[in-house]
């Protein structure tokens, strides 16, 4: 009796380990460094996150990964958005999360009056980032859909976001932003755009930059008013503010992907992805003033 008890709590215990295992490991993440011989040899590192039994299956041949860009916002790095990058792998996305700017890169200079408060060199190289790092990751990773991408960017990273989408809609599918402040939406209604805003006094976007509620619904534009600040809005944000998001994100994704769904990968995504939490949707007030110097 006794040994059948040892016997029974043995395989608990191993199937135990074998349960958290499976959650830490279902999703694959890794570093690559990659380097544009047409920039100097610049480093563009990428963080990558895929589920690996997609991975495999595309590897064999069977699907096509569909790809989503993650963009990091200015003086932040490209790793500190993981809470993304897994909200999309565990739907079976490969993400890309291009590191953009470098400790060489001489300093923004932001003027008022300038395109894009003067930001605009910066946004055109995380666009030429992105160009090479898909154009890499093809050789890398060819079993992926890299001509219809979701394009995604909190603050600076929004921007960059909503720029490549601009200079390259045919090969957008979707664009998902975080608080961007600088870049207008595109209201062409050509690919749909999901956007969530801070309740933030110090990062407000510039005139013009989100359409008025009217607008948004003509061209497919989702805003979403998540009450938090603008900071709130990476890996270092809260949870409250962190799960808010992915739960309107996959309410978001589950509205426009036909054939994808989200797995249950435990410890590496939270279970919060199928509830929004406190958000709503909103109309942005037109006139908004000139927003501070922001990420």
């Amino acid at each position: 009796m006794k040994r059948g008890i040892a016997v029974l709590l043995s395989l608990t215990a191993l199937l135990v380990v074998a349960y958290f295992a499976a959650g830490k490991w279902a999703i694959k993440h890794e570093t690559i460094a990659l380097h544009d011989a047409d920039r100097n040899n610049r480093l563009v590192a990428v963080e990558i996150a895929v589920r690996r039994d997609r991975l495999a299956q595309a590897e064999a041949g069977l699907i096509k990964l569909p790809v989503a860009i993650v963009n990091h916002g200015n003086t932040v790095k490209h790793t500190e958005y993981s809470f993304l990058s897994n909200a999309f792998a565990a739907r079976g996305y490969l993400v890309v999360a291009p590191q953009h700017d470098l400790p060489t890169d001489p300093p923004m200079v932001t003027k008022p009056g300038e395109l894009y408060v003067g930001r605009l060199p910066q946004i055109q190289r995380g666009v030429a980032n992105i160009k090479f790092a898909v154009e890499e990751m093809r050789k890398i990773m060819p079993n992926a859909d890299y001509d219809q991408l979701t394009m995604v960017g909190h603050s600076m990273g929004g921007d960059i976001s909503m720029y490549f989408a601009k200079q390259y809609p045919d090969e957008i599918k979707k664009v998902v932003t975080l608080d961007n402040l600088r870049v207008p939406f595109m209201t062409d209604g050509k690919f749909k755009i999901l956007s969530f805003r801070s309740k933030d006094n110090q990062f407000r976007p510039d005139p013009g930059v989100v359409p008025d509620a009217e607008e948004c619904e003509k061209a497919g534009i989702t805003v979403v008013d998540t009450g938090f600040q603008h900071n709130d809005m990476r890996d270092t944000g809260p949870d409250a503010a962190k799960t808010s998001i992915q739960g309107m994100l996959d309410k978001f994704l589950d509205s426009t992907d036909s054939a994808i769904r989200p797995v249950d990968t435990s410890k590496t995504v939270p279970k919060v992805l199928t509830e929004p939490g406190p958000v709503s949707l909103y109309a942005p007030t037109p006139g908004s003033k000139p927003a501070k110097v922001a990420n």
